[in-house]
């Protein structure tokens, strides 16, 4: 499986310049977090990872390739693309919204078995199987969150790329489709996120690249970005940091320095 990479990338917006000589290394079988105060740059990075944008200088790599290179359902098949505000414009039920997921690789026969088995599999990892005949409009917000991870999960991509895909879920629901994420790196593939809750990368990430201002501050294994002082140097903050009994570490803001 291939890597996601950028090198040296750069992104105007409007004439801003948002990302500003970005390089970092993803590697599969592991969940990166992008992390960074808002303004960061972090979903624009996201975007120019799924070919959604297109860098000023630098490149976004795929393997080899410049991801923009490669063919539209080639990306597809390999990158599943999860944004922060994913609307849904018609009214049909969660199976069929899952079942699109798999668009990418039906061909002239239609449905497969292999297509019906994705989508039960996707529903199930999600807890959206029993809401499968529900038309989307009659869901919550989580549950709809869930159901667009599903969608995604359905495409079986290489590489799972989502925009704060935890925000709206209540604390049980962000804990199992956390393990869902890690599920899919145990399992090979690579996931990145954008998170904005400290804690919450410290549960999940197994790496972390920091950003502050489109610059990256720091990047690599979470237990050595994720330090107070990274921290703190990337959000502006004091930050305390321990661990429960268990060893889970948790990262308590305390406030701005003085």
């Amino acid at each position: 499986m291939s890597i996601l990479a950028v090198e040296n990338l750069s992104l105007l917006l409007g004439g801003k310049r948002v990302l500003d000589g970005v390089t970092a290394r993803f590697a599969p079988g592991r969940v990166t977090a992008l992390l960074g105060p808002n303004g960061a740059g972090k979903s624009s990075l996201l975007a120019c990872l799924a070919a959604l944008q297109a860098p000023a200088t630098g490149r976004a790599m795929l393997g080899d390739r410049s991801i923009g290179a490669v063919t539209a359902q080639e990306r597809a098949r390999r990158i599943g693309f999860l944004p922060q505000a994913a609307d849904v414009h018609w009214n049909i039920d969660v199976a069929t919204l899952v079942g699109l997921g798999r668009l990418p690789w039906r061909g002239r026969w239609g449905e497969t078995a292999t297509d019906r088995a994705a989508v039960a599999q996707a529903l199930a990892a999600t807890g959206m199987a029993d809401f499968a005949t529900r038309g989307v409009e009659h869901l919550s917000g989580g549950e709809r969150a869930r159901a667009l991870l599903a969608r995604v999960l359905a495409g079986q991509p290489e590489w799972l790329l989502a925009d704060e895909p935890l925000a709206s879920l209540d604390p049980a629901h962000q804990l199992e489709v956390g393990a869902q994420l890690r599920a899919v790196a145990a399992a090979g593939g690579g996931v990145v996120l954008v998170v904005h809750d400290l804690n919450l990368a410290a549960r999940l990430a197994d790496d972390v690249v920091l950003l502050r201002d489109g610059r990256v501050v720091a990047s690599g294994p979470a237990d050595e970005t994720l330090s107070a002082a990274l921290v703190g140097e990337t959000f502006g903050l004091s930050v305390e940091i321990g661990a429960t009994a268990t060893g889970q570490r948790y990262i308590v803001p305390v406030g701005r320095p003085v």
